[in-house]
């Protein structure tokens, strides 16, 4: 059987650091792949105005799975000036590569686990009955709508007559009606019947095939009437196909207020993609916060797997790093269940299992430490330590 090409794309800041530490683990495990470096990220924003490049575009095309580590990303008018000046007025507009690689490739399913490991100190705890300790094992995965919605990019500052008169055509928009165009910013949340299909039918069939009792859309129809309520009655629609599993329905402010109350209760959840980035960071947060939350951007025929955290580039430069690995291990792990290497995948997260629950070795946010070279006199390992101490298990 020949190998995998798998395309990395270790991006920026700490995604540099957590990548390397990632394919020693999968090595490790017995993955035997070709690795395929690409280019991503700020750097090449600053010396080339493109920071998701032609040619990496082209081998995602060709080689269909990537690991991405990172991103940074700045408000737009820090963007410009980090440009090299050979590159000023030519009218080049910064915008988020993973967001344009998603697009480019219509990765429109985003699958978040927020699942607990035992003895994780990070883990949420509660008061139960009788002032007693209660820790709730959570075992929800988000599925998360990946290219529409409020981060479509359909946006204006300044909206030209044509699109001021569609507004105007609203009788809502008469609120807006006094206000200089030069004052207004318009940020369009665009849902499609075939994506919610799509996100939707995929959060049924994964509930189905890991046995999950539940499929929670977590919107706000009450208010949102059309997206929202789009992606609600798309819900009641494909459920009738899964008789076996319960489809409910939440408002996302809600759904965040009994984050803390039962979140042992939420299997798999459906969002637009805002809602949907918002609830999984709230359900990474119970579970161990970003050093543990994986994800997978999934279309028909390319898949990208990455971390949830940002690049952090403060701890980039620190020698050695002092980051959690772990979220970047788990999104290979997705990758491998993608591939159809599951007991590789299985055998990794086991052995996440075992490390986090003996305890002996620890992150600096395992140990609630603030991050700095400090961390490692305090106790905290290092990223390629805890790359080695999941190593030594498998």
């Amino acid at each position: 059987m020949s190998k995998r090409t798998i395309v990395t794309m270790p991006g920026d800041g700490i995604g540099k650091v957590v990548l390397p530490a990632t394919l020693r683990v999968l090595d490790k495990v017995g993955f035997e792949a070709d690795y395929v470096h690409a280019d991503i990220g700020w750097e090449f924003w600053c010396k080339e105005g493109n920071p998701l490049p032609d040619r990496t575009i082209d081998l995602l095309a060709k080689h269909k799975i990537g690991l991405f580590g990172a991103i940074t990303s700045k408000p737009k008018a820090e963007t410009v000036k980090e440009l090299d000046p050979s590159l000023l007025d030519k009218g080049l507009v910064y915008y988020s590569p993973i967001v344009a690689m998603r697009q480019k490739f219509n990765l429109d399913i985003c699958i978040r686990p927020c699942r607990s490991f035992a003895n994780n100190p990070l883990n949420f705890i509660r008061r139960g009955p009788g002032d007693t300790i209660e820790e709730p094992m959570v075992d929800t995965v988000i599925f998360r709508q990946n290219t529409e919605g409020l981060y479509g990019g359909v946006e204006w500052t300044d909206p030209p007559k044509n699109v001021l008169d569609a507004l105007n055509s609203h009788p809502k928009f008469k609120n807006f009606a006094d206000t200089p165009p030069a004052e207004l910013a318009v940020s369009t949340r665009i849902f499609t019947q075939k994506a919610c299909d799509r996100i939707v039918g995929g959060a049924f069939e994964y509930a189905k095939k890991f046995g999950y009792k539940s499929v929670t859309i977590c919107e706000k129809p009450n208010v949102i009437r059309e997206t929202s309520g789009m992606m609600l009655a798309t819900g009641y629609r494909i459920q009738k196909d899964y008789p076996g599993i319960e489809v409910w329905n939440t408002n996302i402010d809600a759904q965040m207020m009994w984050l803390t109350k039962n979140p042992e209760d939420y299997g798999v959840i459906v969002a637009g993609n805002m809602f949907g980035d918002i609830v999984s960071d709230g359900f990474a947060g119970l579970v161990g916060g970003l050093g543990f939350a994986c994800s997978a951007n999934i279309g028909e025929e390319v898949a990208v797997f990455e971390p949830t955290h940002g690049s952090a580039p403060k701890y980039e430069h620190l020698d050695p790093s002092i980051v959690n690995p772990i979220a970047m291990v788990l999104s290979a792990c997705m990758m491998l269940d993608h591939i159809g290497e599951t007991e590789k995948a299985e055998k990794i997260r086991t052995a996440i299992a075992e490390v986090v629950k003996e305890g002996k070795v620890r992150s600096y946010d395992m140990l609630k430490l603030r991050g700095g070279p400090d961390a490692l006199n305090q106790g905290a390992v290092s990223t390629d330590k805890m790359a080695d101490a999941i190593i030594e298990k498998l």
